[in-house]
């Protein structure tokens, strides 16, 4: 348990991450184009909080079936590519499809299946997504979890992971992620593919994706090196998110 000098330096850590983090956004804003800056149309408010948690998963479950190609019967995808959705926030999946509908993020695929949804079918499914398993299933065809990475990488996605790299005005990744790969409110990465978290970095340095509010991971992510988003990526692939730190 923390001690209160413990837990008071904790909310100073996260208050110093959220200048650093503000202050870099400061500095990459100029350079974006005008669509970028509104990056979200979704407020979080007490209406949306309740629209995205109050889903019905048996229905979403039926709904859920048009899924099952892309991302797995039970939310495990078979390609790298595609991203796990079993267990992931409700919060989290919410925004995206939210987006997707609005253009906001962009996907030649996942954009006019967001836009066939309702309001109601978006909670529905969202709700059925978290509450999926995430334990091994024999029968399943995943892809995660992926190889080890070396001991380099995981040494450098291990410190990433645990400390950033303040010279660089990198803040932790588990400051939002969770110590565990898992916040509520935030994408999970505890159990999500390497190819895809390399894809999503990728996609946010190069402003190919910029629905992130407050430009967290479009700062965060130009500011790593393209080999330690590639060891970012393979460190929560092999399933090392789950015990951050292990690999120091």
């Amino acid at each position: 348990m923390l001690s209160n000098s413990g837990l008071f330096g904790g909310w100073n850590f996260l208050r110093t991450v959220a200048v650093v983090v503000a202050a870099s956004s400061l500095l990459l804003v100029a350079s974006d184009s005008a669509p970028e800056r509104v990056p979200s149309y979704v407020s979080w408010s007490q209406e949306t909080l309740a629209a995205a948690s109050a889903g019905d998963a048996f229905r979403g479950m039926l709904l859920a079936k048009r899924c099952e190609h892309c991302h797995g019967a039970e939310g495990f995808s078979a390609t790298g590519s595609t991203p796990n959705l079993a267990g992931m926030d409700k919060l989290a999946v919410w925004k995206q499809l939210e987006d997707f509908r609005s253009h906001k993020r962009m996907s030649r695929v996942m954009e006019p299946i967001a836009e066939s949804l309702s309001p109601r079918d978006v909670s529905d499914v969202v709700a059925y997504c978290s509450k999926l398993p995430v334990f091994t299933d024999p029968q399943d065809n995943r892809s995660f979890p992926g190889s080890q990475p070396n001991p380099v990488r995981a040494g450098i996605a291990s410190h990433l992971v645990s400390f950033g790299d303040g010279e660089r005005g990198i803040p932790p990744c588990q400051a939002c992620h969770g110590p565990v790969a898992y916040r509520p409110g935030v994408p999970s990465l505890m159990t999500q593919n390497s190819e895809y978290v390399l894809d999503q970095l990728t996609a946010f340095a190069n402003r190919t994706r910029t629905n992130d509010i407050n430009m967290p991971m479009r700062t965060i992510s130009s500011l790593l090196t393209e080999d330690e988003r590639q060891a970012l990526a393979e460190y929560y692939g092999s399933g090392l998110g789950l015990q951050p730190g292990s690999s120091r």
